[in-house]
């Protein structure tokens, strides 16, 4: 009998991206390091958001940092620290674009890059629909593991807060 998977969210896409270990992590819920301080970091920016009154919108499969109508146009916001992760932001945001296109809501997408100021548009084509799909197929798939996938070095380790779970016997 296959075991209840929750539903893939925007954040499991993030990481997917990024790291197959550390998704597999989150998903079985083992929290990173706390007291890291890109974790401190993004919590400051989601307060620092959400207390100018920016607060996150729930759409089931995860909260968008933003929603907002320019012309007529239905924007869906996503407000990063830097373009650090920029693959990954952007496929975070091609999914909520595509839960708001299953909702029958056509929606353009939006990446703030809130220590470079700039903004960049996302828009849902078939191609990244495509690319989208395999990964949350994927995502299942590594769900279902009983182990994580062995951990690999990346650029992004040296910052990572699930690196002692990784590396802490070199």
């Amino acid at each position: 009998m296959d075991h209840y998977l929750p539903p893939v969210t925007g954040t499991d896409i993030w990481y997917y991206f990024i790291c197959k270990r550390e998704l597999w992590l989150m998903l079985h819920e083992i929290a990173p390091n706390e007291e890291d301080e890109n974790v401190e970091i993004g919590r400051f920016l989601q307060d620092y958001y959400g207390t100018r009154g920016k607060e996150e919108v729930d759409i089931g499969a995860g909260k968008i940092d933003r929603l907002k109508k320019v012309k007529g146009e239905v924007i869906v916001q996503e407000i990063k620290k830097s373009s650090k992760f920029k693959e990954s932001s952007r496929f975070q945001l091609l999914f909520y674009l595509y839960q708001f296109e299953k909702m029958g809501v056509q929606a353009v997408g939006e990446l703030t890059f809130a220590e470079e100021r700039r903004k960049e548009r996302v828009e849902l084509t078939e191609e990244n629909r495509q690319k989208l799909m395999k990964a949350v197929e994927h995502i299942r798939k590594i769900a279902k593991q009983p182990v994580p996938p062995p951990p690999k070095k990346i650029k992004f380790c040296r910052q990572c807060a699930y690196r002692e779970y990784c590396w802490a016997g070199e």
